[in-house]
């Protein structure tokens, strides 16, 4: 049966998909390439959509609501599709999409405030793996550790719906559905509630890059949507200035404010941004940024977007008024690899410019990128340009991510591949440079579960994703050997999956490393030494340097990092190791080596015997004229 309701008149809220309005449900798709579509409801009236301009038909539907599913025929086709923007998909990119009304949901957050761009500890978080059920509900019930640890924002991987039992989500095919794997929208919903309850901020990691391989539809209705100017490595990139651009466009920001709005998630983060290509005059990615400011404001909540960007363009961070995006941060992969490097000792594949020295570290704190325009090994060209002007917080730094952990070959944590102590002093620094630090799940009690590249694709792509993983590895010399690349697991195997989820109790099995963070995330908070826009530093030794933050109180702070062997400084000609006043002398606050963290305590540093730095250890010293209330030497 084929019947034809007129639209009643109102106004939408987003361009696509089904929206709930009164009395029914109003739909809408774009497919420029067709001349007749037709929505089929899953027990209801089969309706012909009428046409609109540029390609646009909608339908209204009486008497339906949250819930219903459906599919469209296009031009009179034997096949029935789901909807490009689906809110729901309950069996999958391939089956039926589902209508969703976000209205009766009972929000409680209405005092929360938002992210603001300064202040935050990020934490990356995949839903499938960071409990035993994979779950929104079982996420949420770890959520107050999170915040006792001193978190202040979740990062949470892609959530785009994808084929299959379990991946990375990078492999959206459903861009404005959450994944049913995890839960209902509404189960998401109330993580993102229960977040807000407690302190937390939520920011959702999404792929504005590429579709998936398998399960999107996009090309039955607009082909358009992809571009055939611009390429990438993960296949044909979005249309984001070509011809019919315009719709696409729409599709994006609306996307990143519908996030905003509907799920209340507090910002972005964008994967990948160097492979988001736009060369017409307003470039998409300050076209999504001005949208989820807008949609912050009209909540009264300040909004966080935070960019991956491989070649570090430092513009992705600058204001619109100077040409930049309008990003709040990006990512450090410098900070990363020579971090890796110096913990590790091998500088192969992409770490091949890196050596882990202090002078890295150094500048790492005090610039943020080590490479602001000198030519790059790894790539044969100029990597980044100058940002000598962007606030340190602006740079998120990390000793972990999903990707690195996975490009470890075997999924090894960094602790795993360096000593204990090492492990500590390097987190020492993570935690209290200038820069916005980010953990990675487990990491903060150093988990050994190991987090593998899976997908659960068709046994064809399945291969093709395999060889493919195994061919990326031969990247590292120490891996590229044929017993090197037996070791990389399937990632279509059920069982990588599983080794890669957490494991609640390993967490009370190592309380020295989360009174390690706990700590460093509590001395970050309450020191306002360590938030001074003023740091120095100095190389003290191969494997050893200081770092002096001056603070206006006079009251400044060390922090000494030592990642090779006991090191006696006689004489010590660095201005740097000075104390404030004439005569004092400094005193270790915090070490890397308290028992508490597994160490074995900490002599004095400065003495008269000039300095004596404990290897494989990073100390914080104050003058003792200026210790704050709490302050205690360290034993």
């Amino acid at each position: 049966m084929t019947e034809t309701i007129p639209t009643p008149t109102h106004t939408r809220r987003y361009p696509l998909s089904a929206e709930v309005v009164r009395y029914g449900v109003h739909f809408r798709v774009w497919a420029p390439i067709r001349s007749r579509v037709e929505l089929v409801v899953e027990g209801g009236p089969a309706v012909a959509m009428e046409p609109e301009a540029d390609g646009y038909f909608t339908a209204f539907v009486g008497d339906l609501g949250d819930g219903a599913r459906y599919r469209f025929r296009l031009d009179d086709g034997p096949g029935l599709f789901p909807d490009p923007a689906s809110r729901y998909q309950p069996d999958g990119p391939h089956g039926p999409s589902q209508v969703v009304d976000p209205s009766p949901f009972d929000w409680t957050d209405r005092n929360w405030q938002g992210v603001p761009a300064e202040g935050q500890v990020l934490y990356e978080m995949h839903i499938g793996t960071f409990t035993p059920e994979g779950t929104w509900v079982a996420a949420m019930a770890r959520l107050p550790e999170l915040a006792a640890l001193g978190i202040t924002a979740i990062e949470v991987m892609p959530v785009a719906d994808f084929p299959g039992r379990f991946g990375w989500g990078y492999d959206g095919a459903c861009l404005f559905a959450p994944t049913r794997l995890y839960g209902t929208p509404d189960d998401f919903r109330r993580f993102v509630n229960a977040a807000h309850e407690i302190g937390l901020g939520i920011i959702l990691d999404v792929v504005y890059n590429h579709f998936g391989p398998d399960g999107n539809y996009i090309r039955e209705f607009s082909p358009q949507f992809l571009s055939t100017i611009h390429t990438t490595e993960w296949g044909e990139p979005f249309n984001f200035d070509g011809p019919d651009a315009g719709p696409v466009r729409d599709f994006f920001v609306s996307n990143a404010g519908y996030w905003i709005d509907e799920f209340h998630i507090d910002g972005l983060r964008l994967d990948a941004t160097q492979a988001i290509f736009d060369d017409s005059p307003d470039h998409i990615l300050a076209a999504i940024a001005r949208r989820v400011r807008k949609v912050g404001r009209e909540r009264g909540r300040a909004t966080y977007l935070m960019g991956e960007n491989e070649p570090q363009d430092a513009n992705m961070i600058r204001s619109p008024d100077v040409g930049g995006f309008g990003l709040d941060s990006i990512w450090n992969d410098d900070l990363h690899h020579a971090a890796r490097v110096g913990l590790t000792g091998k500088n192969e594949g992409y770490f091949m410019d890196y050596y882990g020295t202090p002078q890295e570290f150094i500048s790492a704190a005090k610039w943020g990128f080590l490479y602001q325009g000198q030519q790059y090994r790894w790539h044969n060209r100029r990597r980044g340009r100058p940002a000598f002007d962007i606030p340190r917080h602006r740079f998120v730094a990390f000793l972990e991510n999903h990707d690195q952990v996975a490009n470890s070959g075997r999924g090894y944590r960094v602790h795993q591949m360096t000593s204990p102590a090492r492990f500590r002093a390097m987190t020492a620094y993570l935690l209290l440079i200038p820069a916005t630090p980010m953990l990675f799940q487990g990491q903060e009690y150093a988990s050994t579960k190991p987090f593998l590249y899976f997908a659960d694709h068709h046994p064809d792509l399945a291969a093709q994703v395999l060889q493919g993983r195994r061919e990326s590895m031969r990247r590292f010399r120490s891996q590229g050997g044929p017993e090197g690349l037996r070791l990389v697991a399937d990632p279509a195997d059920p069982s990588t999956f599983e080794r890669c989820k957490l494991d609640p109790a390993e967490r009370s099995l190592r309380p020295e490393w989360i009174a390690l963070h706990k700590d460093l995330l509590a001395l970050r908070k309450s020191d306002s030494s360590f938030r001074t826009t003023t740091i120095d530093g100095a190389v003290l030794g191969p494997a050893a340097f200081v770092l002096r933050f001056f603070a206006p109180d006079g009251a400044d702070r060390l922090l000494v990092v030592n990642l090779g062997r006991d090191l006696h400084l006689n004489p010590a000609p660095e201005p740097l190791l000075a104390p404030p006043e004439a005569g004092s002398h400094w005193h270790p606050v915090w070490s890397s080596e308290d028992p508490k963290y597994g160490g074995l305590g900490t002599a004095p540093l400065d003495t008269d015997d000039n300095w004596q730095i404990p290897g494989e250890a990073a100390v914080v010293l104050a003058s003792k004229a200026h210790h704050r209330p709490g302050e205690r030497a360290s034993t």
